[in-house]
């Protein structure tokens, strides 16, 4: 008997992009995520199901076992910890960064370089702490979920730190982008029990996708 599969995506950009690297696979999703209810997607295969989760829950469900294999961004494993799971390939899909903005008119570069304390708004507090402690400089931090532009323009934080892609949330809210703090992919990411156990059809499926973006 063929092992069930189970992969956690999350809606939006790394679902889309994963899609060509499902197909190479020989795995086609068979419900639009957008248009269905379904929080578990079947797909072509009876033997491979697809479970969408908040992006920052994909390294949860595959550490615990909720899900077999996943495909996470690094901002969200480097804030798990990457406990429990093995990450096998870098796909190189929803690339962005993850940066330092504040307001046009907040002076960035005396705030840091006089040692004050900087507020600064995030939901990526690992990271955060880990990029300004490097610098020596104190930060009180807000842990945000969403809307973080809003932080610094109604006067909670000096500073965010957050995903940046084209640049055109900042600017519509007069924020600038002032230090970059890394580049942000999208990772395979497999459960440690799970690569023993079901060892071959999740191997079919990592070979596949290596083999796919090698071909870019």
């Amino acid at each position: 008997m063929t092992p069930q599969i189970t992969l956690a995506l999350s809606k939006g950009r790394i679902f889309d992009e994963t899609l060509p690297l499902l197909a190479a696979a020989g795995i086609e999703v068979l419900e639009d995520p957008e248009t269905s209810r379904k929080l578990i997607l079947p797909t072509n295969r009876p033997d491979v199901r697809v479970v969408l989760v908040r992006a920052t829950d994909v390294p949860t469900y595959v550490q615990y076992g909720g899900a077999d294999i996943g495909v996470a961004g690094k901002d969200s494993l480097l804030e798990h910890g990457g406990q429990g799971m093995f990450r096998p390939l870098d796909l190189q899909i929803a690339r962005c960064r993850v940066s330092v903005a504040v307001r046009a008119d907040f002076d960035y570069a005396q705030a840091v370089r006089q040692g004050a304390r900087l507020k600064v708004a995030t939901k990526y507090t690992h990271i955060a702490r880990q990029f300004f402690s490097a610098k020596g400089v104190h930060v009180d931090l807000i842990k945000l979920y969403g809307s973080m532009e809003l932080a610094p323009l109604i006067g909670m934080a000096d500073a965010i730190v957050d995903l940046v892609s084209t640049g055109n949330t900042l600017r519509a809210n007069d924020l600038v982008e002032v230090e970059q703090i890394m580049d942000i992919s999208s990772h395979l990411v497999v459960n440690q029990a799970a690569l023993k156990l079901k060892q071959a059809p999740l191997k079919r499926i990592i070979d596949a996708f290596a083999r796919a973006i090698a071909q870019d």
